[in-house]
């Protein structure tokens, strides 16, 4: 069996970028609160779009917003918000754009309270993977857990960050499992066999 022929989630298609993420990032468990800040940036400009054209943009949008450095992002003025407004590798959208710039510093406020933005998160599912076994048809789209997530991140101040954006990143970082029970990647990130 080549790696094509694997059985995995429908929602990659046979485009390889997307193949790619699918099977060596995406569910794979994030623990480092850069990381996992700068993915939910991503999801959050991903509202009203496809992930793939997000993922496609990345490279562009790590350029653009100086590496996903909070430290850095947060010191972002009008003339970086009219810089990103006029980059046509990125997503142009002010409001998501100046919720990023909120969100830097929403981050920084909970690292200069103490709070550590991973092991906030992690807190989410009680600091383990939940490993759910999922078929077709049955993932949802949000859960307790994601609507929690949301409204604790929206009390620390974040933006774009209702329960359905919150539940795909809990999925594209790990903190939940849920590749098809069906899918080889389910497996291999600790899911239970099908």
């Amino acid at each position: 069996m080549t790696d094509d022929d694997r059985p995995r989630c429908a929602w990659p298609g046979r485009d390889p970028l997307y193949r790619a993420y699918h099977d060596t990032e995406w569910g794979v468990p994030e623990r480092d609160g850069g990381a996992l800040w700068e993915k939910l940036m991503l999801d959050g400009f991903q509202a009203g779009l496809s992930w793939i054209t997000i993922l496609r943009k990345r490279d562009a949008f790590r350029q653009a917003f100086a590496g996903f450095d909070p430290e850095r992002v947060a010191g972002f003025g009008e003339g970086d918000v009219a810089r990103l407004l006029g980059d046509t590798g990125i997503v142009r959208s002010r409001a998501k754009i100046d919720a990023t710039v909120g969100n830097a510093r929403a981050f920084l406020a909970m690292r200069d309270r103490g709070e550590d933005f991973a092991a906030f998160c992690w807190g989410a599912v009680g600091g383990r993977v939940r490993q759910n076994a999922w078929r077709a048809g049955e993932v949802p789209t949000q859960t307790a857990e994601s609507l929690a997530l949301s409204k604790a991140l929206k009390a620390r101040g974040f933006k774009f960050v209702g329960p359905v954006i919150v539940y795909a990143w809990m999925e594209a970082v790990g903190l939940v499992n849920d590749h098809l029970v069906t899918c080889f990647r389910h497996a291999e990130l600790g899911g239970p066999p099908s």
